[in-house]
């Protein structure tokens, strides 16, 4: 089982990157043998560019300037990365990440970076109005628990990843929340993701091909789950912070 992480030095801010080491316990915990993670770097060819064996592809949060750099670094694997989404390769990208894949981002200043257009959103920073928010939405008949914490909200034409029950979607303006193409996920949900969401995590690992998936600690990942939704589900509780 291989899962590819994308830009660990630049590409982890808010302990996304356990989504990863909790994926990988969970694996373990499944009976799943023989784990690689492949730490890809800025300055370093892409492992899916020349092979076809990765599992899943990982992108985490990072910061604006980050951004920038890491558009410089993939935009090259374009036409490759949209082969993968096309034949429905697995990819998680969670926080600010996924604006690199819309059409642009709007800075403060008017001016415009260009990304790489695979989907027809954009992003718009406001750098003085960071939005800080708990989040509760549905993934079919699942529930979603997780925090957002950005300066940015994307707007345009998308499938949605999760539906929105307490906070914000993509932006204020829809109740859709992530971006979702075959088995491209990707969403503005930090916290991690997959710590907080013990069933998305089993889901996951179904699409990796994991049979019977079972969680890493999870009695405990479950009860946590189930309380903090209970929580974020009560009527007198802000979401904003």
């Amino acid at each position: 089982m291989k899962i590819e992480v994308l830009y660990p030095e630049v590409c982890n801010l808010y302990g996304d990157l356990m989504n990863v080491e909790y994926l990988k316990r969970s694996l373990e915990a499944s009976g799943v043998s023989d784990i690689e993670i492949i730490d890809t770097s800025l300055k370093s060819e892409p492992y899916f560019n020349a092979h076809d064996d990765a599992d899943l592809i990982y992108l985490g949060t990072m910061t604006e300037r980050s951004q920038e750099l890491v558009l410089k670094a993939l935009t090259p694997y374009k036409a490759r990365i949209s082969e993968l989404i096309d034949n429905g390769r697995l990819f998680l990208i969670t926080g600010n990440a996924l604006e690199l894949f819309g059409e642009y981002i709007q800075c403060d200043d008017g001016s415009k970076i260009e990304c790489m257009g695979f989907f027809g959103t954009h992003a718009v920073r406001r750098m003085l109005e960071r939005y800080n928010s708990l989040y509760v939405g549905k993934f079919g008949d699942m529930n979603i628990v997780g925090f957002k914490s950005q300066f940015t909200h994307s707007y345009g034409e998308f499938e949605g990843l999760f539906e929105t029950v307490r906070g914000d979607g993509l932006s204020p303006e829809t109740k859709s929340e992530g971006i979702k193409r075959n088995n491209f996920l990707a969403t503005y949900i930090i916290g991690p993701l997959l710590v907080l969401n013990p069933p998305f995590t089993k889901h996951v690992m179904e699409l990796m091909g994991v049979k019977e998936p079972k969680v890493a600690y999870e009695e405990a990942a479950m009860d946590v789950y189930e309380h903090r939704y209970s929580e974020f589900m009560e009527p007198t509780r802000g979401l904003t912070y």
